[in-house]
């Protein structure tokens, strides 16, 4: 699959290039079918009208869900605290930070940022267990580091969307280095 080199885009009209692509109804079920139709009445009825802040917040709604946990970056808190009053106006939430345990990165020979000083490492798996603890409905990921994000979706006992994607250089706004000129030959991708 290559569909980011595709000039036809025929499944944009409604139809497919696959030869098994009429199987994949079959994939949306019981649950699935569900965050499905949520996701497309969310989209349905607010393109272009609402926040991703409040989209999170209708779709939660919509789904049903009461309990929601927040995995934050301790570089985010305030971000974060912010967030969490707005969830907790209509959910019971739970936040953890990503600086849990307060464990050093010496225990699991983690690379630091300054070799010499004491650094205390991010702790995503822990992070989702508490969250499970809390019997979160979904989780919100503000700020994770790539690699802990992972981690931290890998381990998470329920579904998880994010609200905030880590990039320090670009103020969290990573597609910024795809729709500047500079950062496409920053990262080497050809000119178009």
């Amino acid at each position: 699959m290559k569909c980011d080199l595709c000039k036809d885009q025929i499944c944009y009209q409604g139809k497919s290039c696959l030869k098994d692509g009429g199987n994949a109804v079959e994939l949306y079920e019981a649950e699935d079918r569900k965050l499905h139709r949520v996701a497309a009445l969310i989209e349905g009825s607010y393109y272009m009208k609402k926040t991703r802040v409040e989209e999170l917040i209708l779709f939660s709604l919509e789904m049903g869900y009461e309990r929601l946990g927040v995995a934050f970056c301790i570089g985010l808190k305030e971000e974060a605290a912010v967030l969490c009053s707005y969830l907790r106006t209509h959910f019971e939430v739970f936040s953890v930070c990503c600086k849990i345990c307060g464990i050093s990165k010496d225990q699991l020979n983690l690379k630091k940022i300054i070799e010499d000083k004491d650094e205390v490492m991010c702790n995503p798996i822990f992070q989702a267990k508490k969250l499970a603890e809390c019997r979160t409905d979904l989780n919100v990921t503000v700020g994770l580091c790539i690699g802990h994000d992972i981690l931290f979706n890998r381990h998470s006992k329920a579904p998880v969307t994010a609200l905030v994607v880590k990039d320090r250089v670009l103020a969290h706004n990573p597609v910024g280095a795809i729709y500047t000129r500079y950062y496409r030959k920053v990262i080497g991708s050809p000119e178009k």
